[in-house]
């Protein structure tokens, strides 16, 4: 008797456990995003008229909601479309049984960083995309294939007008130039109050999780876009920046053997990111 009740408990608390790291994971994905605002505003809809149904027991009502909520979920589809593909995406960009096996030059985000900070003092406008899980071949079409490695000078020539490749932004791939002056989406969100080139740094970071870095022509100031969010940096410029690429740009990766090596590397990965942001918050409610 004292088994089974114990068993009983354990597999309670296992399937809470899920169903916390689930809603977490989904509330997680769509932070900061319109789709957290609309998740949200049905999410107490849909509590408040099943409070008050239970509570003044209206039976018809509490089983037509239930129908009405079954038709809703699907309708979930249609409004969360970005996110999932986006999900899905990102699920499928893991390569989890074919991994791909790519070494990093340790150089390049020094460089890269360099060469970010020497635009901005000179506020030649620019950006550029480090490719990471999701591949970005197909904003490659309108752009120019280089293959090239990573130098200053390379950036400079690249985005000083009136050179041909200055408009567009570049394609960081395994860490080298893959190409230049391609077209990136253009953001909808309306509390972007900025530029064109920042606007789809945002747009490209709302379909990929690439880390995009953009400098503004006008102010010289440099500013990332990830997840869909554009973070501007005046102070401690240079630590920020780099703190970014090496986000971006891990040293090595190798292929794991196993599912739970990958596991265990993606929790690595998740666990250094949310120290990343956690760092960051503290940082800026210090300034």
């Amino acid at each position: 008797m004292l088994d089974g009740l114990l068993e009983i408990r354990i597999s309670d608390a296992l399937q809470i456990l899920i169903l916390y790291f689930c809603i977490y994971g989904i509330l997680r994905f769509v932070r900061g995003t319109r789709s957290a605002q609309v998740l949200m505003g049905v999410g107490i809809l849909v509590l408040i008229f099943l409070g008050f149904t239970h509570l003044f027991r209206f039976d018809v009502l509490a089983r037509i909601s239930y129908y009405v909520l079954g038709g809703f979920a699907l309708s979930m589809v249609i409004i969360f479309q970005h996110e999932i593909r986006r999900a899905l995406a990102l699920m499928g960009g893991q390569a989890l049984v074919m991994g791909s096996s790519t070494s990093q030059q340790l150089h390049v985000p020094e460089m890269l960083c360099q060469s970010l900070l020497e635009l901005s003092a000179k506020r030649i406008g620019a950006l550029i995309a480090i490719e990471r899980g999701i591949s970005l071949a197909g904003y490659e079409e309108a752009g120019i294939s280089l293959n090239a490695l990573v130098s200053r000078e390379l950036f400079l020539s690249i985005f000083t007008p009136p050179q041909p490749l200055h408009d567009g932004g570049c394609i960081i791939r395994n860490g080298r130039l893959a190409s230049a002056r391609c077209l990136f989406p253009i953001s909808n969100q309306p509390d972007f109050l900025c530029g064109t080139r920042h606007r789809a740094a945002a747009g490209l970071s709302e379909e990929t999780d690439a880390v995009i870095f953009i400098v503004s022509e006008e102010t010289g100031t440099i500013s990332v876009a990830y997840n869909g969010k554009l973070n501007r940096y005046t102070e401690h410029v240079q630590r920020k920046i780099l703190r970014w690429l090496r986000f971006a740009m891990p040293d090595q990766r190798t292929r794991h053997p196993s599912f739970s090596a990958w596991m265990k590397n993606r929790f690595v990965q998740q666990w250094n990111q949310f120290a990343h942001q956690v760092k960051e918050r503290s940082e800026h409610a210090s300034h």
